[in-house]
């Protein structure tokens, strides 16, 4: 099993930046798929962003592309996500997740590994 942590969460100005980051323990990093969802209240869990195992392909929900950019560093046991050009609506708490299995990358069930989740708060 992995362990998740993220950090990074933030209250920010519309049009900022942050990095959000994925702290993973336990069975080593690449042997996982990672996705980032975020959760606004009263929303249900949505797709951001995800990779696969060895960085080589990226996944992006169209609300944040070319505005995000997901990243990793197996080395370091380490997920990140840059969010640039932030919205109001990009508020929510941002989890991380993993997955061994490949398939789609953009759906709840498809990651038996979470975060806790980091609040990123964007003001307009």
């Amino acid at each position: 099993q992995v362990q998740l942590v993220e950090s990074g969460g933030a209250l920010v100005q519309a049009g900022g930046s942050l990095r959000l980051s994925c702290a993973a323990s336990g069975r080593p990093f690449s042997s996982y798929h990672m996705g980032w969802f975020r959760q606004a209240p009263g929303k249900e869990r949505e797709f951001v962003a995800a990779i696969t195992r060895t960085g080589g392909s990226t996944y992006y929900a169209d609300s944040v592309k070319g505005r995000f950019t997901i990243s990793r560093d197996n080395a370091k046991n380490t997920g990140y996500l840059q969010m640039n050009s932030l919205k109001p609506e990009d508020t929510a708490v941002y989890y991380c997740a993993a997955a061994v299995l490949a398939g789609v990358v953009d759906t709840t069930s498809q990651y038996p590994y979470w975060g806790q989740g980091t609040q990123v708060t964007v003001s307009s």
